[in-house]
């Protein structure tokens, strides 16, 4: 870190001698263009106003949908988008820039009644509630999120990291495990770089890593939903970060280049042919520590590497429909090789080495087309696999080999099917009948404190429907079932869901939802050993059902002039059918009656489980958003929360992510130095509950010579809060047909140490507190022409 914040202040130094004051130049104009549809149809919209708010500029779509604005000065805009019998649609915080078009596309709801003012909103949301539309612009904008939509994530109610070094996901006080990824509506498997990254037992997590393998560069959007989810989404129980790609542009050829503590990342679309509006977008990325380590330098005494491409190829048809190929590969590794001066060993990772490597890829097809006027098929095929392997060796301190002594080894493997029907029943209702697919392949090798192996393999079904409409001109409702079958050990559920969404007045809506969901089980929780350390291959917890759970939203949403809005959620979650202890410590002295998979990151227990436990997560959560205008914008969350649980002895107790209350402020503001330069400063702050560790039994811990909780008192203790204060600032410059950008992100400029967890250290012979990460400054330098 030294080594790193040296090179920070040298690139910092240089950046403010770069930002000193040049000639004035000639106003710098731009590219405003897209394609307006019918969001139930997918037909195109003639005829349809396009105009910038605020200006006297605007156009009307063409015979096919079509609007383009030209010689538009740099800068950032609100567009509005109108037509007759649709309802208006405002996009905020549209940045348009000299190196690069702005290319929309935009999906209108028909509607019987004409609402006298707009809504605020980015696209049509899939949800009625608990949903935040993250865009690559917001990416680049708000401070230290690394250009990842997971850490961004964390700037909203009731959504906190696991740990500073990862992107996993406690959503309402669900586990990680909780969180679902998709790619273009197909369930994927882990998409992110060193997937142990800020784990306890350093093992890899399921949804988690250091960073995310897909470069925002790709992303069009991302929904990220929270709770009571429509019947489309299946196989999950915190969240959804359902991430879509966006085109390339068909008609030029535009590149970007970045290089700073993150990475060396290069960008390129462009038309595949014109005449037929094919394009292509890819990107290539290889991390910054990876080059200091092909230099010999580490980073925090560790090897850290990584490198990924991913990229969208879009193939519009005449008759045949609109195909896309899409995909994206990532390697890394992490490799912490010890001191073999033992005289230097103080802790007691000091005495092993650990290779850690990952590596994954995800190919898939997609095909959308129009049957008749009123009905859309979509279709999309996916693969995506995951590998990783960890291996740790202990050294000894006389002859100075090393003995493999740990292994933590998973494969994963999805062949997906993704096809619904779209169908237009009227200007008011709508239907969707949709089935995924997924194949899906398990193998787990696990030899480290406890033992999980074998592999696993069988289909996951989930047919659905949804409905939706209005039964008055201020009354929406959507109604639809979804079914989850896992052919590998026979379990099943039917899942209702519902929501309503009354307009009380123009600007103000309240919404009601309700969903029943479930989940898989992790792969080592299916694959355990009963009692492994007898190594006798009996396999207890392989007809495991699904962990349910039953979730209900109640919202209250207010439209605020000048493109801010207000959002106040209560909800209420029921976890049930929870895997816990099945028998009595009486029976074995291997069960642990507090134990639950709720609490569950990467590890898993060998003991024989039943799905009887229970759990609970309620809170409310308030969001204030003021999008970027005039320069300025604020985003500010907070929630009141508790998160509970009951093992096999019957007493609740809170699970290991309740934290009671989260914080979140996030804005920013520009200054324009002069017409074709930006400078900018972003702030966040975060302020959350800590989470809850466990006491640690010492005597029992130097006994067994590893760390020995209190059984019956797991997660009683109360971390510390977590605050967190970072800083971004960014100096713009653009030029005729390309625009440069220096910036710096501070992540937790205060330096404040956040407790992670504490455990028995083997050589200190003590319990020791672990930290979270300290301050980490990230200089970037990015150009787009």
């Amino acid at each position: 870190m030294n080594h790193t914040l040296r090179l920070s202040l040298a690139f910092f130094i240089a950046f403010i001698g770069y930002c000193a004051p040049g000639v004035s130049q000639n106003t710098i104009t731009q590219t405003i263009r897209g394609v307006v549809s019918d969001g139930d149809n997918n037909q195109r919209l003639a005829g349809a106003s396009v105009k910038l708010v605020g200006t006297e500029t605007g156009t009307i779509t063409d015979s096919i949908g079509n609007f383009r604005l030209i010689n538009i000065p740099i800068g950032r805009y609100s567009l509005q988008i109108s037509s007759v019998g649709y309802e208006t649609v405002t996009i905020p915080e549209v940045l348009l820039e000299a190196g690069k078009e702005k290319v929309l596309s935009v999906a209108l709801k028909e509607s019987a009644q004409q609402l006298s003012e707009t809504v605020i909103r980015s696209s049509r949301p899939p949800s009625f509630s608990s949903i935040q539309t993250i865009t690559i612009e917001q990416t680049l904008r708000f401070a230290a999120t690394f250009f990842d939509p997971a850490r961004l994530a964390t700037s909203f109610p009731g959504v906190v990291a696991a740990n500073d070094q990862a992107n996993g996901l406690v959503i309402r006080g669900n586990s990680p495990t909780g969180t679902q990824w998709r790619l273009e509506g197909v369930e994927i498997v882990n998409p992110n770089h060193l997937s142990n990254a800020g784990t306890f037992s350093d093992r890899p997590t399921q949804t988690g890593g250091g960073t995310n393998i897909l470069s925002a560069q790709l992303m069009e959007r991302a929904d990220f939903m929270t709770g009571a989810f429509p019947a489309q989404y299946g196989n999950v129980l915190g969240g959804v970060m359902d991430v879509h790609l966006r085109k390339g542009n068909d008609q030029k050829h535009e590149f970007m280049g970045q290089a700073g503590l993150i990475g060396v990342d290069f960008a390129a679309e462009g038309p595949i042919s014109r005449k037929n509006k094919s394009s292509y977008l890819i990107n290539y990325r290889y991390s910054f520590t990876g080059l200091l380590a092909l230099m010999g330098i580490k980073f925090g005494g560790e090897d850290i590497r990584f490198q990924d491409i991913s990229f969208n190829l879009s193939f519009p048809t005449r008759k045949a429909g609109h195909f896309t190929v899409f995909g994206m590969a990532g390697v890394s590794s992490n490799v912490f090789k010890a001191e073999r001066d033992t005289l230097q060993w103080k802790f007691q990772k000091d005495g092993f080495d650990i290779e850690f490597k990952n590596r994954m890829g995800a190919l898939g097809v997609t095909h959308s087309i129009n049957l008749g006027r009123n009905t859309t098929w979509k279709t999309v095929l996916a693969a995506s696999g995951l590998e990783t392997r960890r291996e740790g060796y202990v050294l000894s301190k006389t002859t100075f080999n090393r003995f493999f002594v740990q292994l933590d080894a998973f494969k994963k493997t999805r062949y997906s099917l993704a096809t619904s029907l779209s169908h237009k029943l009227s200007a008011n209702w709508q239907l969707q009948e949709g089935l995924n697919l997924t194949y899906q392949e398990d193998s787990v090798q696990i030899n480290n404190r406890g033992i999980s192996k074998g592999k696993m393999q069988g289909l996951i079904v989930q047919p659905y429907f949804l409905l939706t409409g209005k039964l008055a001109p201020r009354l929406t409702v959507q109604a639809g079932l979804h079914y989850l079958s896992y052919t590998y050990n026979k379990t099943n559920s039917l899942e209702p869901r519902a929501s309503v969404r009354y307009n009380a007045t123009d600007r103000t809506a309240l919404t009601l939802s309700y969903g029943l969901h479930s989940q898989l089980q992790l792969p080592q929780t299916y694959l355990s050993l009963k009692n492994s350390d007898t190594r006798s291959d009996i396999f207890p917890n392989v007809l495991l059902g699904f962990t349910k759970a039953q979730h209900v939203v109640l919202g209250f949403e207010k439209s605020l002039r000048k493109q801010a809005s207000l959002k106040v959620e209560a909800y209420y979650q029921s976890l049930f059918n929870v895997p816990i202890a099945k028998n009595d410590p009486i029976v074995s002295y291997r069960v642990i009656p507090a134990f639950s998979t709720l609490n569950l990151i990467e590890g898993f227990t060998d003991a024989e489980l039943a799905n009887k436990g229970t759990g609970k997560n309620y809170g409310v959560e308030v969001t204030y958003q003021q999008y970027l205008g005039k320069d300025f914008y604020a985003l500010i969350t907070g929630s009141l929360y508790n998160s509970t649980y009951k093992g096999q002895d019957g007493v609740e107790r809170s699970t290991r992510f309740n934290g009671n209350h989260t914080f979140s402020f996030a804005g920013g503001k520009e200054f324009r130095q002069r017409p074709n330069r930006t400078f900018g400063v972003n702030l966040r702050v975060l302020w959350l509950g800590g989470y809850r560790d466990s006491p640690i039994d010492l005597e029992a811990s130097r006994s067994s010579g590893q760390t020995s909780y209190k059984v019956n008192e797991l997660y009683t203790i109360k971390m510390k809060d977590y605050f967190r204060p970072d800083v971004r600032i960014f100096w713009k410059r653009h030029k005729p047909n390309y625009t440069r950008t220096w910036s710096i992100d501070i992540q937790n400029v205060s330096n404040t140490k956040n407790e992670a967890y504490s455990y028995y250290d083997i050589l200190q012979r003590q319990i020791v507190q672990q930290f979270q990460l300290g301050m980490v400054p990230v200089i970037n330098y990015r150009v787009e022409f």
